[in-house]
């Protein structure tokens, strides 16, 4: 299993504004990989589109913000706090602050992850 910066691919470049973009077909598969693209980021929060191939996930972290993850293809295994769920596509989850998780390898899939800052103050 893979962390975020470990045989992964980052583009930090936002998306071209006032342009409508199809999320799942502006990032691909790479072997072996995880790739992420920001699609928004700011101080307040971001919202980035990630592939996973297959055999890859992320390794356990812990954030001190909630991250809505929302399954655009295929499907994954999110755990939190030790329970599994098993996501298909167009269906989504929250994973609160400061809970433990971690992406299981299931498949190659798509998923998109917005993480919202504020609130926490």
């Amino acid at each position: 299993m893979n962390s975020d910066n470990t045989k992964g691919k980052q583009d930090n470049a936002e998306l071209e504004k006032s342009k409508a973009h199809i999320i799942v077909e502006i990032i691909e598969y790479v072997p072996n990989s995880v790739v992420i693209k920001t699609i928004i980021k700011k101080s307040t929060g971001n919202i980035s589109v990630m592939s996973f191939d297959s055999g890859e996930g992320l390794t356990e972290k812990t954030s001190p913000f909630d991250t809505f993850a929302q399954i655009i293809e295929g499907k994954a295994e999110i755990v939190i706090d030790r329970v599994a769920h098993l996501l298909d596509s167009g269906e989504g989850i929250i994973i609160p602050a400061h809970s433990p998780n971690f992406i299981k390898p299931n498949g190659r899939f798509k998923m998109i992850s917005t993480i919202i800052k504020s609130g926490y103050e």
